[in-house]
């Protein structure tokens, strides 16, 4: 049986500014990591990107497309309530906007803001205690991480303000019964905060099922693990080295995410 063809997405490279273009690129790439590492969710949940040097204007996947398909021309430019700014065949799904325009209009510095919803995640949001320091891997996600209570589908402006007082100035959020979140000024560092938060949901829930008794790091090598963090690669450690081993690695995979 044939392979069903990619859909044809017109190239809008050649209009739009280069700061804007390159932020269409990285956060395609981002789509297409996490479709390979199975976190996507069918066409639902969304990584999105404000651009450089506008008013509030931002980047999000279009509603009906796999992650899979996203390419950097696909990614719809939307205003702070998810209208359309630029002509575009796909159509923005302003509902599901709701969560990324709050934390966006909040935070300064949450240029990136990614949410998914993947089983280990939404495993550990679903337990009281929510995310624990088991191992080296839980502990920088598990000092960042901020939680917010389900109030049901997130797509009523009314739970905007308790999300945003909730998350504070955190680089992650728990979002209870639903899934993660996490965000950056670059899409490098909310990436390389999702890979770790979910990781650690991962081992949790894995340690947990093991049924055996549990050692847990003392508070001392905790302390200690987050005063060394930065000596393994740098405070810009996800983007001089994480994210350009990823931009290569979607390359070799499939370099269409840059049409």
């Amino acid at each position: 049986m044939a392979k069903p063809d990619m859909l044809e997405i017109k190239s809008v490279k050649d209009q739009v500014s280069a700061e804007e273009w390159e932020a269409r690129v990285n956060l395609a790439a981002a789509y297409r990591m996490i479709a390979h590492l199975g976190w996507d969710d069918l066409i639902y949940t969304h990584l999105s990107m404000r651009i450089p040097g506008t008013d509030h204007h931002f980047l999000i996947n279009p509603l009906g497309l796999m992650f899979e398909e996203i390419t950097a021309s696909s990614l719809v430019k939307v205003d702070l309530n998810g209208n359309k700014l630029m002509d575009t065949p796909f159509i923005p799904n302003a509902a599901g906007f709701v969560i990324h325009s709050a934390i966006h209009q909040a935070r300064d510095d949450a240029n990136c803001v990614m949410h998914l919803h993947t089983d280990y995640g939404i495993a550990v949001s679903n337990q009281k205690e929510g995310l624990l320091p088991l191992c080296q891997t839980s502990i920088v996600p598990w000092a960042m991480v901020a939680y917010h209570d389900y109030e049901g589908f997130a797509v009523n402006d009314g739970e905007k303000e308790r999300l945003v007082a909730d998350f504070g100035d955190k680089q992650a959020l728990i979002l209870r019964n639903h899934g993660t979140l996490t965000v950056g000024d670059t899409v490098a560092k909310a990436f390389e905060s999702m890979w770790f938060l979910e990781r650690a949901c991962k081992i949790q829930i894995l340690t947990q099922s093991a049924g055996a008794d549990i050692h847990s790091p003392s508070q001392g090598s905790i302390d200690n693990a987050l005063r060394d963090l930065r000596v393994v690669a740098g405070a810009n450690g996800a983007d001089n080295f994480v994210w350009p081993a990823i931009l290569r690695k979607m390359e070799r995979l499939d370099p269409t995410f840059r049409d």
